[in-house]
C-alpha cells in the first residue's frame, strides 16, 4: 500500500463530513481538547465566509483550521467574552478552533495549516482564545509566533486570547 501524501488546502463541501468527523473525536467527552462542537450548518457557513483550511492524507480529513467574522460569532458566549477583553482591530476575524488528528500529531500540521491560512489572509489580525490549562496549545500558538494581549475567566475557567497578523 502507498502511503499519501498530506495536502494542506482551503476546504470544499466535498470536506465537510471529515472536519464533522474529526471534530466529533476531540471533544473533551471522547478525550479530546475541543470545547465546543459545532453544527453542521455553521462549519458549513464558516466554509463559505472565510477560509476553513483542512489537512488531508488522501481524501481524509486529518487536521481542520476554522475561521470566522465576529458577526458569524454574535451568539456565541464564549467568543463575546473574548471580544469584550480584546475586540482586536477592525478588519480582524477569529480564529479556530483547529485541531489534528491523533495519529498525524508530531508533523508540523498545524503550522502548516497556519501558515496557509497567513498567506490566504495577509494582513489580517486573527484573535484567538485558548484554555490556560491547554499547556501543548500555549506552547504551539506561541511558536507560530502569536502574542498574547488579554486574558478572561468563562464559566469558571481561564483563558488566555492571542493575536497574530497574517
Amino acid at each position: 500500500m502507498t502511503e499519501h501524501l498530506i495536502s494542506i488546502e482551503r476546504a470544499t463541501e466535498a470536506d465537510l463530513d471529515g472536519v464533522l468527523e474529526l471534530q466529533a473525536a476531540n471533544q473533551v467527552d471522547q478525550g479530546g481538547s475541543l470545547s465546543a462542537a459545532l453544527s453542521r450548518d455553521r462549519v458549513a457557513a464558516m466554509l463559505h465566509e472565510l477560509p476553513l483550511i483542512v489537512a488531508r492524507r488522501g481524501d481524509r480529513v486529518v487536521g481542520f483550521l476554522m475561521t470566522a467574522s465576529r458577526a458569524m460569532n454574535v451568539d456565541v458566549a464564549i467568543v463575546q467574552a473574548m471580544l469584550a477583553v480584546y475586540p482586536g482591530g477592525p478588519d480582524a476575524y477569529i480564529y479556530g478552533p483547529i485541531c489534528v488528528d491523533k495519529e498525524e500529531r508530531g508533523r508540523r500540521l498545524a503550522q502548516s495549516m497556519f501558515a496557509k491560512l497567513r498567506h490566504l489572509e495577509a494582513g489580517r489580525e486573527g484573535i484567538l482564545f485558548i484554555r490556560r490549562d491547554n499547556e501543548v496549545s500555549l506552547r504551539a500558538h506561541a511558536s507560530m509566533g502569536m502574542r498574547e494581549v488579554a486574558e478572561f475567566r468563562f464559566d469558571g475557567i481561564d483563558f488566555a486570547v492571542f493575536s497574530y497578523v497574517g
